[in-house]
């Protein structure tokens, strides 16, 4: 019976071409392409080291991004607890025998390029959760029994995190967790007790945080008390932003960036980089770009027919937006620097790979919408 609806509702090759949503695979190639000149801007003009291996990593990525997209809807939700634990169990092996890099364990290790399993579980958990909640009642929804199974799904992967340690990460697990719950249609009251709960725990949880963790808070709150030392990214990367003025200093002519005064100008600080150089209006334009990137996916959710394809396109949606917010907020000295990489723009092949991901699955959406997805 499961082969004869698959049948029934399969589509030709030509039929998911047409239905693929080509502008925001045009808004893709806009961003990767705005990364790529950063990067080679970073590199004094040069596509080595950084922009020639970010091309093949997306090129690569989008290959599979375009093979995601053309599965059916339904084998992804079949496929959706498996991956889950595939996620864990990487998790689990990082642990014993990741890779160390900067102090903290948590890579693989794979010789091409180093794979950050924390970044796929992002994706692994917003899957989980669209399935859990696939079909659910707003009654079944707001009974507190029926949010166990989300919370152990969000928390188990977060203390796995938490050991590496990677706080920003674990954050970002636990704030797309609570958005997908909110979207899902939770009691308010939930998530008031939850903030005040999480006010009240700080004094605890502070006295379980890395040196260097709490560093990055009091730096957060006084950058100026050490200029030189803890202080020295968001400083510089205040100045270089400032200094790019309404229209920028022009392409390649940043002069903190490349003075080596921006540290990390490659990965978590490249909007500063694209900023010094572009100014205002090229800072705007990337926020446009973006901000029509999360249109589009906002608007997959609300033409998909089964709820599976709408949680999901929603919580993709949600992740590629907490990544932009906490990485820029992080160099505009908003928020404590905690190592977020701007999705499609930043060099880094696990976050290309899992931004491309998600946006293969709200294609995949977007083409099956039609698709009868039963629990």
């Amino acid at each position: 019976m499961m082969q004869s609806m698959f049948r029934e509702h399969d589509l030709s090759t030509l039929e998911k071409l047409a239905k693929i949503n080509w502008w925001l695979v045009f808004l893709i190639f806009c961003l990767a392409s705005v990364g790529t000149a950063s990067l080679y801007s970073a590199a004094g003009g040069n596509f080595e080291p950084w922009a020639s291996r970010q091309l093949i990593r997306f090129g690569v990525g989008a290959i599979g991004m375009f093979i995601i997209a053309m599965m059916d809807i339904r084998w992804w939700y079949k496929l959706t607890w498996p991956i889950y634990f595939v996620g864990m169990a990487l998790l689990i092996y990082v642990e014993v025998k990741g890779h160390v890099g900067m102090g903290a364990q948590r890579w693989i290790d794979l010789g091409f390029m180093r794979l950050q399993p924390s970044e796929l579980m992002k994706i692994a958990v917003i899957m989980a959760l669209a399935r859990h909640f696939h079909g659910a009642s707003v009654e079944q929804v707001r009974r507190i029994t029926f949010l166990f199974i989300p919370i152990l799904v969000v928390l188990a992967p977060v203390g796995l995190v938490l050991l590496q340690p990677d706080l920003g990460t674990s954050l970002m697990i636990v704030m797309a967790g609570a958005g997908m719950v909110f979207i899902a249609g939770a009691k308010l009251r939930l998530f008031i007790g939850s903030g005040i709960l999480t006010a009240i725990s700080i004094p605890i949880g502070w006295q379980f945080l890395h040196e260097y963790q709490k560093q990055r808070v009091m730096t957060f709150f006084d950058p100026e008390s050490d200029p030189l030392g803890a202080g020295y990214h968001i400083i510089q990367s205040k100045i270089a932003i400032g200094s790019g003025g309404i229209e920028g200093k022009g392409f390649m002519q940043g002069t903190q960036s490349h003075l080596n005064f921006l540290p990390e100008k490659q990965t978590d600080f490249i909007f500063t980089l694209w900023v010094e150089e572009w100014g205002l209006l090229g800072g705007l334009f990337l926020l446009t770009l973006i901000l029509l990137v999360f249109i589009a996916g906002f608007m997959i959710a609300l033409r998909c027919r089964h709820t599976y394809g709408r949680y999901l396109s929603l919580g993709m949606s949600l992740n590629f937006s907490l990544y932009v917010f906490i990485n820029i907020a992080m160099v505009m000295g908003l928020i404590p620097v905690v190592g977020a990489p701007l999705p499609l723009v930043s060099y880094g092949g696990t976050s290309m790979i899992t931004a491309l991901i998600g946006f293969g699955l709200m294609m995949s959406c977007n083409i099956h919408r039609h698709s009868k997805v039963t629990r």
